[in-house]
C-alpha cells in the first residue's frame, strides 16, 4: 500500500482494548469482523520476527493514498496499513483500487479508521465507473456498489452470505452447505417501489420581532451524506420506479411551496400503488371475464401523477401514495395485496415473482407424496400482510399466518378474501405464546419465518424448538442474524431431542447497487444421534471351542 500523507502524522500510539463478544450482528459488528479477519490473514513478517511497532495514526482530515485489499460485507473497501496491523475503511471502492482518501474518524482501539473517498488514482480490475447512473453516487449514503458490474455484485453478495455463516453462526464448516448462487433481480435500476427522503428544519418558526419578515430557505430534501450527519439534496433517485421518481419531483415541489407550514423537518413517503383496470369485452387466459381490482387505494392520498401500462386484458394504473395511513395495492403475479402505505412490504416488485416461486419450489420436500405423514399444513410466523401465507396457500390443505401486529393481520385477512383463499387464516398472537394455539401437527407442518433485521428472539427460538415443525423456511433481510439463529436451530435442544439440519442457503438480490442481500435457509427437523452402549459381558463366560 502506498501512503502519501497531506498532513503530518500525529504521534499517537494505537491503544489496545478488550472487545466483548456481542450477540448483535449490526453494521459495526459485521464491519469489525471483516477488519479483524483481514488483519489476521495479513500479519506482516516484521511481527512474526518480533517487531511489534504500532501503526502511526494520521491526524483527522489527512489526505492519503491507499490500495484496497478487499470489499467488506457492508459494501466498504478495506485498505491495510503498510505494516498490516491497521485498516482504513473506504466507501465506493473495489479491490485493487488505488485511491485518495480523507481520514474522518478514528477507532484506534479497534484498529481501523473511517475515510471519505476523494478520487481514484488507479482503478482496480473490477472497477466499472461506466455503470454509475446517479450523479450523487460517491457522496450519498444510499448506494455502495454502482461502480461494480452486476455480475460482480452478485458474486460479492454470495461471499457476504458465506462470511455471515463463517463469522456469526459458530458452526463448523461441515454443518453449513455450499452457498447457492445469488438470485438476481430482473431490474437493477428503477426497481424501488418505496422511497422515504427527509429534511431537517421547517420554515414555520416565529420571527424574532412581530413586524419582522422571516426569510425562509428550502432545506436539503433527500438522504444523508456518507460518513456525515448532514442531509444531501436529492432531486432524483434512479433506483426508484418511474412513478416513485415522478412522485419525488412532485413532493419536493409541494414541500418547497408549503415550507412555512412545517415547524420542524419531516420524513416524506413515496409508495407505488397499482390498480388493474379491465379492458371491455376481454377474457383472461382461462376464459373468465376480466375483473377489476377488488381493492381500491385510498382516493386523494397520492401526488396526482399516473402512469398507465397496457397489457392484453387490462391496463395497469400506477400512482404514488404519500399518506402513510392510506391503502396501497400491489400485485405479485395475479395475487393482489393491500397494505398501509407506510407499513412494511417488500420494495422490489420485479424480483417478487421469482422469489415467491422459489419459496414454493422449496416448501414441500422431495418424496412428500409418498410419505405416510406428508407435510400439508403451513404456519407463517411474522406473516405481516400475508405475502408467504397467500402465495404458498394453494400447496397446503390449510394455512395460518400469525403476527403480533394487529394492523398487519387486518390487511392479511383482507388480502385472503381478495384472493379468494378459503383455506387461509390469520391470527394476531402474543409473541410470548406464538405457537400455543397452532392447530396443526408439528410433523406435518412447514414453518415460514421472516423476522425483522434483529432476527428471532431467544424466546421465539425456544418456542419453535418446543413446537418442532418438520421443515423450516427462514427468510431474512439480515443474513448475519439469520446465521446466528440458524445455529441455534442446528444445535437444537438435546433434552427435547430436536435439532435441525441445513438443506440449503441462498442469497437474493432485493436491492441492487447496495451492499444488502436477503437470505433464504431451508432446514429439516432431525433427532440427536443415539449413543450406542456395548452390551455387558459376563467375565466368567467363555465360548466353547
Amino acid at each position: 500500500m502506498q501512503n502519501t500523507p497531506r498532513k503530518h502524522f500525529a504521534g499517537k500510539q494505537r491503544k489496545k482494548a478488550k472487545v466483548e463478544k456481542s450477540k448483535s450482528s449490526g453494521h459495526d459488528e459485521v464491519l469489525l469482523a471483516d477488519i479483524n479477519n483481514l488483519i489476521k490473514r495479513n500479519r506482516s513478517e516484521d511481527e512474526s520476527n518480533g517487531d511489534d511497532a504500532p501503526h502511526a495514526i494520521p491526524e483527522k482530515f489527512t489526505e492519503m493514498d491507499v490500495k484496497i485489499a478487499e470489499l467488506s460485507s457492508t459494501g466498504d473497501g478495506l485498505a491495510l496499513s503498510e505494516n498490516g496491523k491497521y485498516v482504513y475503511v473506504v466507501p465506493f471502492t473495489v479491490p485493487g483500487d488505488l485511491v485518495r482518501v480523507k481520514v474522518v474518524r478514528h477507532h484506534e482501539a479497534l484498529s481501523y479508521s473511517l475515510t471519505d473517498f476523494v478520487k481514484v488514482i488507479e482503478p482496480g480490475p473490477q472497477r466499472n465507473d461506466e455503470g454509475i447512473k446517479c450523479k450523487y453516487f460517491g457522496e450519498c449514503s444510499g448506494c455502495q456498489l454502482q461502480m461494480m458490474s452486476y455480475e460482480d455484485q452478485l458474486a460479492h453478495k454470495r461471499r457476504i452470505v458465506e462470511k455471515a455463516y463463517a463469522n456469526f453462526s459458530g458452526l463448523i464448516p461441515e454443518l453449513v452447505p455450499t452457498i447457492g448462487e445469488t438470485f438476481a433481480s430482473p431490474m437493477q435500476f428503477g426497481y424501488r417501489t418505496k422511497l422515504t427522503p427527509h429534511f431537517e428544519n421547517g420554515g414555520g418558526r416565529k420571527a424574532k420581532k412581530p413586524d419582522e419578515e422571516q426569510e425562509v430557505k428550502i432545506p436539503p430534501i433527500g438522504f444523508t451524506y456518507k460518513n456525515r450527519r448532514l442531509d444531501m439534496d436529492i432531486e432524483d433517485c434512479p433506483l426508484g420506479t418511474d412513478i416513485v421518481r415522478r412522485g419525488l419531483t412532485s413532493e419536493r415541489k409541494r414541500v418547497a411551496e408549503n415550507i412555512r407550514s412545517y415547524q420542524r423537518g419531516a420524513t416524506l413517503l413515496m409508495r407505488e400503488s397499482t390498480t388493474r383496470v379491465p379492458k371491455e369485452s376481454t377474457t383472461t387466459s382461462n376464459g373468465e371475464a376480466s375483473k377489476a381490482s377488488p381493492i381500491v387505494p385510498t382516493p386523494g392520498a397520492d401526488t396526482g401523477d399516473v402512469i398507465r401500462i397496457e397489457h392484453e386484458n387490462y391496463i395497469e394504473e400506477k400512482r404514488c401514495i404519500t399518506d402513510n395511513n392510506a391503502t396501497m395495492v400491489e400485485y405479485v403475479d395475479d395475487y393482489i395485496f393491500s397494505n398501509k402505505a407506510g407499513a412494511f412490504f417488500q420494495n422490489n416488485n420485479s424480483i417478487l415473482s421469482g422469489f415467491t416461486d422459489f419459496i414454493r419450489s422449496q416448501a414441500i420436500p422431495a418424496g412428500n407424496d409418498k410419505d405416510p405423514r406428508p407435510i400439508k399444513y403451513l404456519l407463517d410466523a411474522y406473516s405481516g400482510s400475508g405475502l408467504f401465507t397467500i402465495t404458498l396457500s394453494p400447496l397446503f390443505k390449510s394455512s395460518l399466518g400469525v403476527d403480533v401486529a394487529g394492523d398487519s393481520i387486518n390487511s392479511a385477512r383482507e388480502n385472503a378474501r381478495a384472493n379468494e383463499l378459503p383455506n387461509t387464516g390469520f391470527a394476531a398472537a402474543d409473541a410470548a405464546v406464538l405457537f400455543k394455539d397452532v392447530p396443526y401437527p408439528a410433523d406435518q407442518t412447514l414453518l415460514v419465518i421472516d423476522p425483522p433485521r434483529k432476527g428471532c428472539s431467544d424466546d421465539f427460538l425456544r418456542q419453535m424448538l418446543d413446537f418442532k415443525p418438520r421443515r423450516v423456511v427462514y427468510v431474512s433481510c439480515n443474513v448475519h442474524t439469520q446465521a446466528r439463529d440458524v445455529a441455534v436451530m442446528v444445535q437444537g435442544d438435546e433434552k427435547k431431542n430436536v435439532r435441525y439440519e441445513i438443506e440449503s442457503i441462498r442469497g437474493f438480490d432485493f436491492f441492487p447497487q447496495t451492499g444488502h442481500v436477503e437470505g433464504v435457509a431451508i432446514l429439516n427437523r432431525t433427532e440427536f444421534p443415539q449413543v450406542e452402549t456395548a452390551p455387558e459381558v459376563d467375565p466368567t463366560h467363555t465360548e466353547s471351542a
